[in-house]
């Protein structure tokens, strides 16, 4: 074999696609959790307020590494171009049917929000004071803020003008345009309420905790860590929500078109949710938890409760490597970096095994028939899950970045390779 023959049957690079978000914005976000958590235990501020300043300790740090460092700014997927801004006068009549359609989405809102009664019950009530008392700040800043922006985008037409200009019967209206605007606001609606009312819980649960009574007890310092992982997902997916401008370039691309899409979603999430008490998807009839399957056995008490907790940290590192953009149904720029450079779907997958390993379905406390009940319903439920990944793919996929991830990841990721060799 010569040189060049030695060259070609060498391994070709095959260099992952670069991710959108880097690992860095993530970690600052970390950083300022772990902060914010060791002031508030030290001075027992466990209270709403303290939860929601936890969500800005995590959000700022992210800003900050991600003007300073990644220039995210500087993007051309923002659509800003900085070095040439228009007069006021050019864009004044785009802003303001812009700041009209803007106006008549929060209208929208507002009359949503006061009309769903349980939105003003139990946690989402807290959500639903922090739109109240936000409300006037946003409708105030949105006028120097879209009268500022419009003066440096390339297109300042967007969705919000597209409906402004229908409410005022401008020409160059485009209907696709409008949908894609409703569909961001919908998903901001429905979830940036149900983040904000589960804040407060979790963080309360966490800075409470006995640190000297959890460390004796497996079950407790795992159902502990457990808290502290999903305090961690809470507050970057709730900061995701609510960081969307294009400045950060973490605006909405492009939010789900499919009507698949947003019922796989929604199912999984109050006041839809099949898989609660009484649902039907609800497995837990019949079935116990790990901590009495496993009770008088201390060290696989200690190893099933470990693993739970690594599955647990995964779900919320995947969470955490979107930085300041999480959100559900919606494409803010294609992530390959952390857990996603692994499994397309890292928080799927290990929120799935979560369940099985926590629950043990074919294990039960009543009949065998109630081991098969839970042990298919449970099925079912992973089943909606991949139900619901193979929806977002099908909208993501209209990305070519993603696809260009989806090829890598065939080749190269871990879990896909592995479920191809399972499938032969």
């Amino acid at each position: 074999m010569d040189h060049d023959d030695a060259l070609s049957a060498r391994p070709q690079p095959d260099p992952r696609p670069r991710s959108a978000v880097s690992g860095g914005a993530g970690l600052c976000g970390l950083i300022g959790i772990f902060v914010w958590l060791g002031i508030a235990r030290w001075y027992g501020l466990d209270g709403p307020y303290s939860a929601l300043v936890n969500v800005v300790a995590c959000a700022l740090p992210m800003v900050a590494w991600s003007l300073i460092v990644d220039k995210v700014h500087r993007n051309a997927s923002t659509g800003i171009d900085w070095s040439a801004p228009r007069p006021l006068r050019t864009t004044l009549d785009t802003s303001l049917t812009k700041l009209a359609g803007l106006w008549a989405t929060w209208a929208a809102i507002a009359v949503v929000y006061g009309t769903v009664r349980s939105y003003w019950q139990g946690n989402f009530a807290f959500a639903m004071w922090c739109f109240t008392n936000a409300a006037p700040i946003l409708f105030v800043a949105s006028i120097p803020y879209v009268l500022w922006i419009d003066r440096h985008l390339i297109e300042p037409r967007d969705g919000a003008w597209h409906l402004g200009g229908w409410m005022t019967g401008q020409a160059g209206v485009d209907p696709e345009a409008i949908y894609g605007h409703l569909r961001a606001w919908g998903v901001k609606t429905f979830f940036l309420a149900f983040m904000l009312a589960i804040v407060p819980p979790g963080f309360a649960s966490f800075v409470r905790g006995d640190l000297q009574s959890v460390l004796h007890d497996p079950v407790a310092l795992a159902n502990w860590l457990i808290t502290f992982m999903f305090l961690i997902d809470v507050a970057f997916a709730t900061v995701g929500y609510i960081l969307t401008f294009r400045p950060l370039d973490s605006h909405i691309r492009s939010a789900n078109p499919f009507a698949a899409a947003w019922m796989a979603a929604l199912m999984c999430y109050p006041p839809f949710i099949l898989m609660n008490e009484g649902g039907p998807l609800d497995y837990h009839p019949g079935t116990s938890d790990w901590a009495y399957w496993f009770q008088g056995h201390p060290v696989l008490l200690a190893l099933v409760g470990a693993v739970l907790v690594a599955l647990t940290a995964i779900y919320a590192w995947a969470t955490m490597a979107f930085g300041f953009r999480f959100s559900n149904l919606t494409n803010r720029g294609i992530l390959t970096h952390g857990p996603y450079a692994i499994s397309r779907h890292p928080a799927y997958l290990s929120k799935n095994l979560f369940w099985w390993i926590s629950t043990i379905p074919i294990l039960t406390t009543g009949s065998i028939v109630d081991a098969a009940r839970a042990t298919l319903l449970l099925a079912a439920v992973g089943g909606v899950y991949f139900w619901r990944a193979k929806t977002e793919e099908r909208h993501l996929k209209l990305d070519p970045d993603y696809r260009a991830y989806f090829d890598w990841m065939t080749r190269n990721g871990l879990v896909p390779r592995l479920f191809a060799r399972l499938r032969g």
